[in-house]
């Protein structure tokens, strides 16, 4: 099989994490995978890959939307185009919105199939309404849609939700991981309104006077950091809330982390959360679609709350952060259970669907 997989960039994210999993795992089947980007050759690649994987990168980054955006896009697809016109590639794997309208119209017509893979939750993204008509006309023309949960398959255009497949994202066994000695409640997220930072913090400066001995770190970076830090300081909370930014190493947050929380308002896959759980950190998430509900069973493999409900996020993390056995109890259960979305497993699951689609 060629594969073609299809996404922004190469950067820190959940899609990039996947394609990076799935794109090895199919190379060591002896498939030919290259993997089509937008950034420039020369930007990091946070999640890395395998050698075997060929990449080109079209140095053709979002910029933003009105007539600029308008004219970007159309220059992205007709580079994609030009490069799919070029390739004998079997199947295009197009991942996030956006990049899923632009692969199906730069294939249209060419005769490969075409898989798009939806990320997020799109009833809770704001998109310009053109986006949104392009995408229930072009996602009709599509292979298969790959969403990530049973609950998620409302977010799709109607038409497209007899062709949806099931695949959530594979999660690494978490392994022995060194047990923090920081009491340390942790978020991960880019910083943006979806990730809900923002009750995060108004739920840990709720219960921070009867817990002075533990902090909060919120890694990550985005577009909110000016306002979280304004949050943070009119909360008081300068020593005790920290923004260090991104990690550079994948991962590397878990060791730093007592109790994991996801505060967000809608997701469509928590990648986050998912890690948190395999490496066997007792975790507390917000009930959003989607996502989260399939991975914590409330008080068997974490503590699941209301979502939005800063009340209910304030008294979840303070009763767990004063109970030691429970955490112990609910991390050995999460990881447990998080084998069910081992890399091989989740690997076959692609594969199976490149071949059928």
């Amino acid at each position: 099989m060629r594969v073609a997989f299809v996404l922004a960039a190469l950067q820190a994210g959940g899609a990039e994490r996947v394609v990076a999993e799935v794109s090895a795992g199919m190379v060591a089947k002896g498939w030919s995978v290259e993997i089509i980007t937008f950034d420039h050759p020369d930007d990091p690649i946070y999640h890395p890959l395998d050698p075997r994987v060929s990449c080109t990168r079209l140095a053709l980054p979002n910029q933003g939307g009105g007539v600029r955006g308008a004219i970007r896009s159309i220059r992205r697809i007709a580079a994609l185009r030009r490069i799919l016109r070029e390739r004998k590639t079997d199947t295009v794997i197009a991942f996030l919105t956006k990049i899923n309208v632009i692969a199906l119209a730069a294939g249209w017509g060419l005769g490969r199939s075409i898989i798009v893979s939806e990320r997020n939750n799109p009833l809770r993204q704001k998109a310009h309404p053109a986006w949104n008509q392009l995408t229930s006309l072009l996602y009709a023309r599509a292979s298969r849609v790959v969403i990530m949960s049973e609950r998620s398959r409302q977010a799709l255009p109607r038409a497209s939700r007899a062709r949806a497949a099931i695949i959530p994202n594979p999660v690494r066994p978490g392994g022995l991981r060194t047990v923090s000695r920081t009491k340390a409640f942790v978020a991960v997220g880019r910083l943006t309104q979806q990730k809900g930072f923002d009750i995060l913090l108004e739920a840990f400066a709720a219960i921070s006077p009867g817990l002075p001995d533990w902090q909060l770190i919120i890694f990550g970076e985005g577009p909110d950091r000016d306002a979280l830090e304004h949050q943070r300081a009119h909360l008081g909370l300068q020593d005790r809330v920290l923004l260090p930014g991104a990690t550079p190493v994948p991962g590397s947050w878990i060791d730093k982390t007592s109790i994991f929380v996801l505060s967000s308002r809608y997701e469509g896959w928590p990648n986050a959360l998912a890690e948190a759980l395999a490496a066997g950190l007792p975790a507390i998430a917000f009930d959003c679609d989607f996502g989260a509900a399939e991975m914590v069973k409330d008080d068997a493999t974490g503590v699941l709350v209301p979502a939005e409900d800063t009340d209910a996020l304030a008294s979840a993390m303070y009763s767990l952060a004063l109970d030691p056995h429970r955490r112990a109890r609910l991390g050995s259960t999460a990881s447990q259970q998080m084998i069910c979305y081992s890399p091989d497993r989740i690997v076959d699951r692609w594969c199976s669907l490149v071949e059928t689609a």
